[in-house]
């Protein structure tokens, strides 16, 4: 899995060379960094249910007409899959934050995603939409330290910019 350690790594097995000081400099940054990433990987997987359901909610209520008739949540069971696909990528923003790194959402959630909405019509802008409401509504100290923040909204951002 793709994190900023392995692929220094990589890059420097690559070349046939030793890590530089700015490899190592880089690779240090993202292990000062590992405690607030686990605190907020921590944090999301305490209160996942409820991060999820209210980005939802806020994805539906900004774009009411997804749920008229042929649209992505004209039926209980198209919004339950638009729950579904939030709480997905919540799982692997936590995974990202667990190994310091956009492997997993790189490997399992961007590629091909578009293709997949384009095809079954859904909007990205709704997902969008979904993790900016929950990155805006982080508050710090009330749901995690403001390190914490920092790297999960940082995650959200990550995802928000390849839709």
């Amino acid at each position: 899995m793709k994190s900023v350690i392995t692929t220094t790594i990589s890059a420097r097995d690559a070349a046939g060379r030793f890590p530089s000081r700015s490899d190592l400099e880089s690779v240090q940054g993202n292990i000062q960094r590992s405690a607030a990433r686990l605190e907020a990987a921590e944090k999301i997987s305490a209160g996942h249910e409820g991060v999820v359901k209210e980005a939802g909610d806020a994805c539906f209520a900004k774009y009411t007409y997804l749920k008229t008739s042929g649209e992505a949540g004209d039926s209980q069971d198209k919004v339950n899959k638009c729950y579904r696909d939030i709480d997905h990528y919540m799982r692997l923003i936590n995974y990202s934050l667990v190994v310091g790194g956009t492997g997993p959402l790189d490997e399992w959630g961007i590629a091909g995603a578009r293709e997949v909405y384009r095809a079954l019509n859904l909007p990205a802008s709704a997902y969008i939409a979904a993790f900016a409401y929950t990155r805006d509504r982080v508050c710090v100290p009330r749901d995690m330290s403001a390190q914490a923040a920092v790297e999960f909204i940082g995650a959200l951002d990550y995802v928000n910019s390849l839709s």
